[in-house]
């Protein structure tokens, strides 16, 4: 009886030819039959990894973009007509969520409840470039339904809605997006960065601003920080502060977007996570609009752009708003008027 079975590889019989029992020498094709396997078997695990890393992204992002703090900030009667290029009210408010009672005692910002606005910003994108224009708080100016008074009172009236309108109808400009951040959002992020580096002129002391720094260049941690953008003691009160301001908030944002920060998890986590769940932005913005907010702020601050104040014509004082400021109108005009119509701002009405 012929016991021997045709060898797959070459078609000859052999007693030895039946797989399992071949003693011959590997001449390859074994080999690479396992190589092949091993190949695929790794193209699987890359590709399940792929998928795997895919997944986290998206639902890191709808988990970020969710610890965002919504308010309706942009819906009101008799809104202004679409302008060109997109336009930021960017607001930092005193409130106190957030800080312990440590915190407040060491960073002197006392005990008040609720929230009011210090700082104000308005950011332009488009085709006339980007322009980051500073609001002084103190700016005299219609509120609707209030009569003249401070901006800052708008949003002590009726909140980021007021404030929307009031600025709105102050510069003939259609705000887009809404963004605010309070003390404690803005001290963490900095901590969670690891403090951001200033270089200071001369020494700056202000014990209501819980503010004590020597001159030169130095690494602020949030309290220090959170000091050098509140402080109005200089010779130009809030003008000297809103020009600080804009410089610090340009160096936050670039160092938050820089590859040191971005690349190590132990930064850019607690940042993440500290910053979405500061900000509160209208109730039509994600987390996408305000990444493209601070990328367009890291522009500015590199010199990509324009930062200016709103062009001061004078002060007054009044029993109901106290001692303000009031707006260049002609130049101020001529800078509403070019953003406006997204062209580049005149050289003019830029002030340092």
């Amino acid at each position: 009886m012929d016991d021997s079975w045709p060898d797959p590889r070459t078609g000859v019989k052999s007693p030895n030819a039946y797989p399992y029992f071949d003693a011959e020498p590997d001449d390859g094709y074994d080999g690479d039959v396992r190589r092949r396997g091993r190949r695929r078997r790794w193209g699987r695990v890359l590709l399940a990894l792929l998928v795997v890393l895919v997944l986290l992204a998206i639902g890191g992002y709808f988990y970020l973009d969710s610890r965002l703090k919504r308010e309706s900030a942009l819906d009101y009667p008799g809104r202004l007509a679409d302008t060109p290029g997109t336009n930021w009210l960017v607001v930092g408010s005193d409130s106190r969520a957030g800080l312990s009672r440590q915190q407040r005692k060491d960073f002197a910002t006392g005990k008040a409840a609720g929230r009011r606005t210090d700082s104000m910003m308005l950011l332009h994108t488009g085709a006339g470039g980007t322009t980051l224009v500073s609001l002084p708080r103190d700016s005299y100016v219609p509120i609707p339904g209030h009569g003249s008074n401070k901006l800052n009172a708008a949003f002590a009236f009726g909140g980021p809605k007021l404030l929307v309108r009031t600025v709105e109808q102050a510069t003939g400009i259609r705000i887009d997006h809404y963004a605010e951040i309070g003390f404690g959002g803005f001290v963490g992020m900095v901590d969670a960065i690891g403090g951001v580096e200033m270089c200071i002129k001369e020494p700056m002391r202000d014990p209501k601003a819980g503010l004590n720094l020597k001159a030169g260049c130095q690494n602020l941690t949030g309290g220090q920080a959170l000091g050098y953008v509140r402080t109005r003691a200089s010779a130009r009160a809030d003008l000297d502060r809103v020009d600080r301001q804009r410089q610090f908030f340009g160096a936050l944002i670039k160092k938050s977007s820089s590859p040191g920060v971005l690349l190590n998890p132990f930064r850019s986590i607690p940042l993440a996570l500290n910053g979405t769940g500061n900000f509160l932005v209208d109730d039509g913005d994600h987390l996408l609009d305000l990444s493209r907010m601070m990328w367009s702020m890291r522009g500015v601050s590199g010199g990509d752009g324009v930062t200016t104040t709103v062009p001061i014509g004078g002060a007054g004082s009044s029993p109901a708003a106290g001692a303000y400021i009031t707006w260049d109108r002609t130049k101020a005009l001529q800078l509403f008027n070019a953003l406006k119509s997204d062209k580049a701002v005149p050289k003019s009405v830029i002030t340092k």
